[in-house]
């Protein structure tokens, strides 16, 4: 698969691909194209990702547990990582973006059941809708280069992996609470990244930019559903 296509597709035999040149004017039509695939891509994962949430929901199936969660997201990944540059690239993203829409399906089950759930739900996805817009416009118009928080939010990530496992186990609402929080500011941080990594030429590859926007959208979501559905709680 040639990223830097303006679609999905290989060249056809006999055709060059354009050259992009140092020049400003390449540039900017090299970034537009990695948008516009991305920003198709990204729409198409999003609907198919609430389908099988919506299906999952429906037919009220099971959670897959922590460990097949954990396994099914990071075997998935790989497989899109591993498959970037090859046709089958995009089974694998819609395989990765289908397996979370699953794993978002008893989520929703849960929050919905709460007092107040269809309107935690509600507002979870209009503020996550509003957060993505607002970040993506403000990156797009000021084309500012947020490449430096590309370590603190990796470390970050990490961190807030491991609290909120241990906040699982050891039963702690309060530290789950706290997890919540930190990952929604760290997605909010992470469309900011890739969207300008996009922007500034540093992400050629709109099948991995995809992949990060969806990521950092999903998680930006399940942690404001977590927090605003601790005010329905009676817990």
């Amino acid at each position: 698969m040639d990223n830097t296509n303006s679609s999905p597709f290989p060249h056809r035999q006999g055709q060059h691909p354009v050259m992009v040149t140092p020049s400003t004017g390449a540039h900017s039509d090299q970034v537009k194209r990695v948008l516009r695939n991305t920003y198709a891509l990204l729409a198409l994962t999003l609907l198919f990702s609430a389908g099988v949430a919506v299906t999952t929901l429906t037919l009220q199936l099971p959670a897959p547990g922590l460990v097949l969660t954990l396994v099914g997201y990071f075997g998935l990944l790989y497989a899109v990582v591993k498959l970037r540059n090859s046709g089958w690239a995009l089974p694998a993203v819609f395989a990765l973006t289908g397996f979370m829409g699953y794993t978002l399906g008893p989520l929703l089950t849960h929050s919905l059941a709460l007092p107040g759930g269809a309107q935690t739900v509600t507002l979870a996805l209009a503020t996550t809708g509003a957060t993505f817009l607002a970040l993506s416009s403000y990156v797009l118009l000021t084309r500012r280069d947020f490449s430096f928080m590309g370590g603190f939010l990796f470390v970050g990530m990490v961190i807030a992996l491991i609290a909120g496992i241990a906040a699982m186990f050891f039963q702690m609402p309060a530290l789950g609470l706290a997890v919540s929080a930190m990952v929604a500011l760290l997605s909010a941080g992470l469309i900011l990244f890739e969207t300008s990594r996009i922007v500034n030429g540093g992400e050629t590859n709109y099948v991995m930019a995809t992949v990060s926007l969806y990521v950092s959208v999903f998680n930006l979501f399940t942690s404001l559903l977590s927090l605003f559905g601790l005010g329905g709680s009676n817990d």
